[in-house]
């Protein structure tokens, strides 16, 4: 049986950040869908190599982000939530562009099998929504603590929608610097 998979790229409210819906084949065994192809992805405008893979367990209400790593090792992420369901966050710090400042938002889940496009120049973050959740992301760089930083995520400038009342935050991100404190990292 032969098939073509492909996937629909939108460009959400600040463009470079895109949501990707994958088409998923399903019958009464299951479903396939193909989450990453690289000849799709660079002719839909995202030419990244991912070079490592992450997987984050969480419980409802857990909040992580919003983080970045700075350059030489800033990082693209593909997000997507394999169990659960998650509102993940994307936040442009781009000094020069007109969309600094300026955060969108997806519900990816189990259910949608969605996956978002997070490019470098944004700090990103999620909160689970279901009682669990398994978070997926590829990232463009590898892992450096030396290049680690992030926003809190209570920012009252970025005034980001989180939904949730009483958030499950570590130690380190309830200690992360406000929005106007950061640094020229992306200029």
């Amino acid at each position: 049986m032969k098939y073509l998979m492909s996937f629909t790229f939108k460009k959400l409210k600040i463009p470079d950040v895109i949501l990707v819906e994958p088409k998923l084949l399903s019958d009464d065994r299951g479903f396939f869908l193909e989450s990453f192809k690289e000849s799709d992805f660079a002719s839909n405008g995202i030419d990244v190599k991912f070079v490592q893979d992450n997987i984050s367990h969480s419980t409802k209400d857990v909040l992580r982000g919003l983080h970045f790593q700075s350059r030489p090792k800033s990082q693209a992420k593909l997000v997507t939530a394999i169990k659960g369901e998650i509102l993940d966050v994307a936040v442009d710090i781009r000094k020069n562009s007109p969309t600094y400042g300026k955060w969108v938002s997806e519900i990816l889940s189990e259910d949608n099998h969605n996956l978002l496009y997070v490019p470098e120049g944004f700090a990103h973050g999620f909160c689970v929504t279901s009682e669990q959740a398994d978070v997926m992301y590829k990232v463009s760089s590898e892992y450096s603590p030396d290049h680690e930083r992030g926003i809190i995520w209570n920012d009252p400038k970025l005034n980001i929608e989180w939904n949730i009342a009483k958030p499950i935050i570590s130690n380190s991100d309830s200690q992360l610097p406000p929005f106007e404190n950061l640094d020229d990292y992306f200029a």
